[in-house]
């Protein structure tokens, strides 16, 4: 009987180690950010629709960044475009410090924009990084693997918004807040502020330890998938091959709305339970945390899963499921309602890096500029979210989650078109 191929290359069991903080750096920003929403919609006094251009900002830096870190990744390293990434995220952190002190929302944007930024080009660099890491059979299971330590970064990053920010918002409502004098509103706001601040600068602290780690790991390049390419970039041939690829094109928009789903799931918990049970924000916190604990434990089981099914399958499967748990979130709000929003993270669980093994499975050296497509598919968490905001202004918080419900259609559409295709599945180990 043949030796099942290995996990990883030789040599490159301590770069995936490194890789793997990597992944839950980029997961406790992004679930840091999420409550912000909310956060600056009650210290600005904003409508959702207004603040959800935190995402927005988030979002969209994703979107514009991944492709020049394709062209460092190709040109150079991924090793580059990691180091890259961490430096742009790292200063996009320490400038939450400064906009604080300027205490307008506009600063706050920019400082998510530059950090977003930089894990939007950690991410392009990261997700291929780890497929080139080990044979092409087990390489979106080894991304799941790599990617359930995503989970553990949002629980911490819920869990920072739900210690450190969420208390310390007044509770004084928009009407209330307008009939204070300037001097005590701004001391109020101060506060806030400095509230958000903190545990973003704590961030940009541990992104400068992950650099340095990763900055003096000597890490193989004789692979063909992971060497620089020597030839240059040809991005027109290049660009041409991946739009005539079915599966990588559908992948694309699949992962625009998976990411779209999530960001409107996560985002706006807090609002649905507000609306749904009353309490205060940091009440509601708690069951966006119990969320990102159920997200965390269904990746590693999907993990395991994997090892036996078919990933399309599972994907599937669990696209439907979310469908009808938004459809019941939005119809029945009440109690389960809240924890049928709460199981949506079971369903998230698997659906970015299965996408993104599925859609990159036999691309090549076209994988560098593939990867910086999928990311760039991000947009949707930029733009889906405007779109639920405003439905949640005009309809109500609980009708509102019809929206994600939508995405998680289209996401079993590409589950089901994977199933069907002729295309030969990657073995499993």
């Amino acid at each position: 009987m043949p030796a099942p191929p290995p996990f990883v290359h030789a040599g490159m069991r301590l770069p995936f180690a490194l890789l793997v903080t990597c992944f839950a750096a980029w997961g406790i920003a992004a679930n840091m950010t999420d409550p912000l929403v909310q956060v600056f919609s009650r210290i600005f006094s904003m409508s959702t629709l207004q603040a959800s251009f935190v995402q927005f900002a988030y979002y969209g830096a994703y979107f514009l960044l991944a492709l020049p870190a394709a062209f460092i990744n190709r040109r150079f390293s991924y090793k580059t475009g990691i180091l890259t990434g961490l430096g742009c995220a790292i200063a996009g952190a320490f400038l939450f410090y400064p906009a604080a002190q300027a205490m307008t929302f506009g600063f706050f944007l920019l400082a998510l924009f530059l950090l977003a930024g930089g894990l939007s080009i950690l991410e392009t660099s990261a997700n291929p990084f780890v497929i080139a890491m080990g044979p092409e059979g087990n390489a979106t299971r080894r991304l799941n693997l790599a990617q359930a330590f995503n989970p553990v970064g949002t629980n911490i990053g819920v869990f920072l918004a739900a210690t450190l920010i969420l208390p310390q918002l007044n509770p004084a409502t928009d009407a209330e807040r307008a009939a204070m004098s300037a001097a005590t509103l701004e001391t109020i706001q101060r506060a806030e502020l400095t509230a958000v601040m903190t545990p973003y600068v704590g961030f940009a602290v541990v992104l400068l330890a992950i650099w340095v780690a990763i900055a003096l790991l000597r890490i193989p390049t004789d692979r063909e998938s992971i060497a620089p390419d020597a030839a240059g970039v040809q991005f027109g041939p290049t660009l041409r091959r991946l739009l005539s690829n079915r599966h990588y094109v559908f992948g694309v928009v699949a992962q625009f709305f998976n990411v779209a789903a999530q960001t409107c799931a996560w985002t706006f918990t807090i609002p649905y339970v507000i609306a749904t049970l009353g309490g205060t924000e940091a009440q509601a916190g708690w069951y966006l945390q119990a969320s990102l604990v159920v997200f965390l434990v269904a990746r590693f089981v999907m993990v395991g899963a994997m090892g036996v099914i078919r990933p399309a399958a599972l994907l599937t499967v669990m696209a439907v499921a979310g469908t009808a748990l938004c459809l019941f979130a939005a119809t029945g709000p009440g109690l389960a309602g809240v924890w049928a929003v709460v199981a949506l993270s079971a369903c998230l669980s698997l659906m970015f890096p299965t996408i993104y093994g599925i859609a990159l499975q036999g691309l090549g050296q076209d994988t560098k500029f593939g990867a910086a497509g999928l990311v760039m598919a991000i947009l949707g968490g930029a733009l889906v979210p405007l779109i639920h905001g405003a439905v949640m202004d005009a309809q109500g918080a609980a009708l509102a989650y019809v929206v994600p419900g939508l995405c998680f259609v289209v996401v079993a559409a590409f589950g089901l078109f994977d199933l069907r295709s002729t295309r030969k599945a990657a073995a499993r180990p």
